[in-house]
């Protein structure tokens, strides 16, 4: 127990501790996420020394529900004072039965009964305790899922396997996730790290993706794809457009494109200054505002933060606007065709806002007057030329 205290005895104010944490991830200075947690500098670097720079696994969370270290002090108080637990947890705001069970599982009977400090450091070493990782201690299992991985299966097909040939011994079970992290976390101790070239990513590193529903700036009330009507797939009709930006030098500077479904016309839009919402917004309803009626039926976007302002630029113009699923250019594929050969004129990784509007123009004029096979060698200009008078 005297060595349980003494190797918790930084977690006796651990919700301090996690305060810190949580302000430094908010990106506050040392010294602030410091003050915050009720500390000095010096206080908050030596937590950033005893954890190597990783914040402290905590196992459940220890606020709401749990007992704090504050709550288990008052607890001991009352103890001492010969209080009833129905007293003590009244007081606290708890179950009697919450009490009952704190004393059962932490009191101390070497040191006198029930002890707030050793009873804390006792619950936390009992919520942040990881189990161990089952490929570490199973090595029957561990060299089978080695094998399968070196046979450049998928961790997904490992586990089905496992259950196929091994379907009375779930001790032989794995789930895909365990095999993942006992790749790249190693603090798991499990399967090899140089294993993480059989997987079909070759990845060295984790990547971290979102759950369905968290994609960050999603376009607010956007109609998909889905909804678009029949006619627009087939090109039969003229005036259906697909849109995109391509994006220059360090993700600074961009262009717009649009380029019109049946006749492959297109159009570039001018972003001088950056490509937020609101300079799109603006520059896209200017241009649009162009063409005639006739040729403004619709527009089919990807799910970029750019759009956000959708709905001004479909008042606007008139034009319906749609938005393809997450990962689909083929959605849009006129348009990212079309992007491929503007490359030849803004090669990736260089500044775009150094081209001026009638830049922008020239090139769009002489790539719809470049033959496509798809047109069976007539140019865009000549296919849509008619419609642009009207």
């Amino acid at each position: 127990m005297e060595v349980l205290i003494i190797r918790f005895a930084t977690y006796m104010v651990s919700e301090n501790v996690q305060v810190f944490w949580s302000e430094l991830q908010r990106g506050e200075f040392i010294t602030d996420a410091a003050a915050a947690a009720g500390a000095h500098r010096h206080r908050g670097l030596a937590w950033l020394r005893q954890s190597g720079g990783v914040r402290p696994r905590r196992g459940r969370d220890l606020k709401g529900r749990c007992l704090t270290f504050a709550e288990r002090e008052e607890i001991a108080l009352g103890r001492a004072a010969g209080q009833s637990l129905r007293v003590i947890a009244a007081r606290l705001g708890r179950s009697p039965s919450t009490i009952s069970r704190e004393l059962s599982r932490n009191a101390d009977p070497r040191r006198g009964g029930y002890r707030a400090s050793s009873a804390h450091a006792m619950a936390y070493h009992r919520a942040s305790r990881p189990k161990p990782a089952k490929l570490a201690v199973n090595l029957a299992l561990r060299e089978k899922v080695e094998q399968d991985l070196e046979k450049r299966y998928s961790p997904e097909q490992i586990t089905g396997r496992l259950r196929v040939e091994i379907p009375d011994d779930p001790e032989m079970w794995v789930s895909p996730e365990t095999i993942y992290q006992s790749i790249y976390v190693q603090s798991r101790g499990a399967l090899r790290r140089d294993l993480a070239v059989c997987l079909r990513t070759g990845r060295a590193l984790r990547r971290p993706s979102r759950k369905v529903g968290q994609r960050k700036n999603r376009i607010p009330n956007m109609i998909n794809i889905a909804e678009r009507p029949a006619e627009v797939e087939d090109r039969a009709v003229p005036g259906n457009w697909e849109g995109d930006l391509i994006i220059g030098k360090q993700n600074q500077t961009a262009i717009g494109t649009l380029v019109e479904r049946q006749t492959g016309y297109a159009m570039l839009l001018h972003l001088p200054e950056s490509y937020k919402p609101e300079q799109v917004r603006d520059a896209l309803a200017a241009k649009i505002a162009t063409l005639p009626d006739s040729l403004r039926l619709s527009l089919t976007w990807d799910q970029g933060p750019e759009m956000r302002d959708w709905k001004h630029v479909s008042i606007d113009t008139g034009i319906d606007i749609y938005f393809c699923d997450p990962h689909s250019p083929w959605q849009r594929g006129t348009n990212e065709n079309f992007n491929g050969l503007l490359r030849q004129y803004f090669p990736k990784g260089t500044d775009l806002s150094v081209h001026s509007s009638e830049d922008l123009d020239w090139v769009a004029q002489e790539l719809n007057d470049r033959p496509r096979k798809r047109l069976a060698f007539k140019k865009p200009i000549e296919l849509i030329g008619d419609l642009l008078l009207r």
